[in-house]
């Protein structure tokens, strides 16, 4: 029987073994995207406890922060709310989260949270309601007292090379400017142009986010589409002053339904008149804006990520009671790879098509993604269109391996951009390890199997590029 979690954890071959610790394992680390304040890093925050990095809670404005992967473990282990979002004692809150996650087999949970205590608190022996005292203690007093520990302590700790951010058009980004101006810090934390907002013209609060990003171009009012366009412009250059490398776009579905600007420009006006649109308008309206932004991205070397296929807040009354994003959503079927093609396609036609990350929450997409993004490569960077890491609720064991495999399928798998935490915790980079010993596990069996030839310069090239350097590349680090 192996032991739980030792060095050699996933790596079933010695082909694997030595591609993880002798290349993969070495590699800076690059989170191209992620939901961590940048505040909290410029603050250097400091947390106090499992709980706090762990588990999070209620903001000051009443809306929620923390792992909702976390939250979902915990509700179907019939834990009451009140220890997952409530008020209940922070100790008392994480002890409900251990003794779900023994129930947790199979789950990635399980790995992700002992490959955290073992990387950043040194604990080897498995998190259980027997030790979970004891282990509570130990991360507390190195959480309030190790300096390795603060979060500029555990980003410098997982080998961090850069982060990308996901921050709205109209935020000021005063953080990034005072953590780029920091000589003290040398990780490249970069804001991404996340213009959801913007884009989702049919969704409650449209009008008043216009209103936001009149006000951050110093305007009254945004009295055309195009104005809302060139306003988008203008805080894309802004951000890309900031050292923006990416944009990012969570769609329900991706539209193409190209439209006159005299028609987009109608349909806007009957939006901020506070009718209600068709389907066909907004996603003439919406479609107006991805080619715009679309354009610039190319322009100004911006990658350009979609994120679609996840049906959002499917219960309403947890909605009502705690808002979005705290773990409701669920995939989505949406047959949209025809309406991207058109898209990247109409934006090829004038050589304006950006470097784009594809990914759907849906895995059964994988092949529709390999297929579709060989469609479009070119030789301004390797693997210019990408099909992204397996995201969200496929970043389990055989969702990564599922995803990498139609990638090896159907494209180059070697020019892949890699891993990424999409996560609101700092201690999730311990996600980006779990990655990169499914990859080398993956082409070490593909090796000894002897489906790949065991050349030494190639493997090397292929694990490196995977773990750290295509995604340096692609970003411009």
């Amino acid at each position: 029987m192996k032991p739980f979690i030792d060095k050699d954890f996933l790596l079933e071959t010695e082909t694997a073994k030595h591609l993880f610790h002798d290349y993969s394992e070495k590699q800076p680390l690059v989170d191209y995207h992620c939901h961590i304040s940048p505040q909290e890093i410029y603050e250097n925050r400091r947390f106090k406890n499992l709980t706090q990095v762990w588990l999070g809670g209620k903001n000051p404005d009443g809306s929620y922060f923390g792992d909702h992967y976390k939250w979902r473990l915990m509700r179907s282990g019939g834990v009451s709310e009140e220890y997952v979002t409530g008020e209940k004692p922070d100790y008392d809150r994480y002890f409900k989260f251990v003794e779900a996650l023994q129930m947790a087999i199979g789950n990635p949970m399980v790995h992700w949270c002992n490959l955290e205590l073992r990387q950043f608190f040194g604990i080897e022996k498995p998190l259980t309601p027997e030790n979970a005292k004891e282990i509570w203690d130990i991360c507390e007093d190195k959480l309030q007292n190790d300096p390795g520990l603060t979060v500029r302590g555990i980003i410098k700790k997982a080998n961090v090379a850069m982060i990308g951010t996901t921050d709205d058009p109209v935020d000021s980004l005063e953080w990034h400017e005072k953590i780029a101006a920091d000589p003290s810090f040398d990780v490249k934390v970069c804001p991404s142009f996340r213009p959801d907002k913007a884009i989702n013209i049919s969704k409650p609060g449209f009008a008043e986010y216009i209103a936001k990003l009149a006000g951050s171009v110093g305007k009254d009012t945004l009295a055309t589409a195009d104005e809302v366009m060139a306003a988008l412009v203008e805080r894309l250059e802004f951000f890309a002053k900031m050292g923006c490398r990416a944009s990012d776009h969570g769609l329900d579905y991706v539209p193409f339904r190209p439209a006159t600007a005299e028609e987009v420009n109608a349909v806007y006006q009957k939006a901020m008149a506070g009718e209600t649109l068709s389907v066909e308008e907004a996603e003439k309206y919406q479609t107006a804006v991805l080619l715009c932004l679309g354009k610039n991205y190319h322009r100004l070397g911006i990658a350009m990520q979609l994120h679609y296929s996840c049906l959002r807040n499917a219960n309403a009354r947890m909605h009502r009671l705690l808002g979005p994003d705290t773990g409701f959503d669920m995939i989505a079927q949406n047959t949209c790879g025809g309406a991207i093609a058109a898209l990247l396609s109409a934006l090829d036609e004038n050589a304006e098509c950006p470097k784009t990350i594809i990914y759907s929450l849906n895995p059964a997409d994988n092949e529709q993604i390999g297929t579709l993004i060989g469609c479009f490569q070119s030789d301004e960077v390797p693997g210019k269109i990408q099909h992204g890491s397996a995201w969200w609720f496929n970043d389990t064991k055989s969702g990564m391996e599922a995803q990498m495999k139609s990638l090896a399928n159907l494209g180059l798998l070697g020019n892949f951009v890699g891993m990424l935490t999409d996560s609101r915790s700092f201690l999730s980079y311990a996600r980006h390890d779990y990655f990169r010993r499914i990859l080398c596990n993956l082409v070490g069996n593909w090796v000894e199997n002897g489906e790949y030839p065991n050349i030494e310069k190639y493997l090397k090239q292929i694990v490196e590029g995977v773990s750290y350097a295509n995604a340096a590349r692609y970003f411009n680090l």
